[in-house]
């Protein structure tokens, strides 16, 4: 049972990226699935999340720029990053989970890892010029 991020990567600013969260071993479209970053010196917040019934939920800091979407015949779930600023710059984290809703994920202080049901290792983002 493993889920994974991967995707990262360097981009300019105003470049985009694609991340891809997959699962091994269990069924995605069970669970909330949540995007969390952490920058360098910051605390880890929660950026997106892609719910059971298809709701999603993003962070103003990426509203509008960010896309999540499940593809259940690979059990993954995407975040397309769009627009992309320095700030942006991050070590990007998935996670699964059955009762943690997706308004709590991107509002909420994130919980430790072994909190969620499943946790993948991070993937880095670099925008740079």
């Amino acid at each position: 049972v493993q889920l994974q991020a991967f995707g990262g990567g360097l981009v300019q600013p105003g470049g985009s990226l694609r991340l891809s969260c997959a699962a091994s071993g269990f069924t995605l479209d069970y669970y909330n699935i949540g995007w969390f970053r952490q920058a360098p010196g910051k605390e880890r917040e929660g950026i997106s999340c892609h719910s059971r019934d298809g709701s999603t939920e993003y962070a103003d800091s990426v509203k509008g720029r960010f896309t999540i979407s499940r593809d259940d015949a690979s059990n993954t779930v995407y975040l397309q990053m769009t627009n992309l600023k320095y700030e942006d710059t991050a070590v990007y984290y998935c996670a699964a989970d059955y009762s943690l809703l997706c308004i709590a994920i991107v509002t909420t202080t994130p919980l430790a890892d072994h909190q969620y049901h499943y946790w993948g290792q991070g993937t880095l983002v670099t925008v740079s010029s």
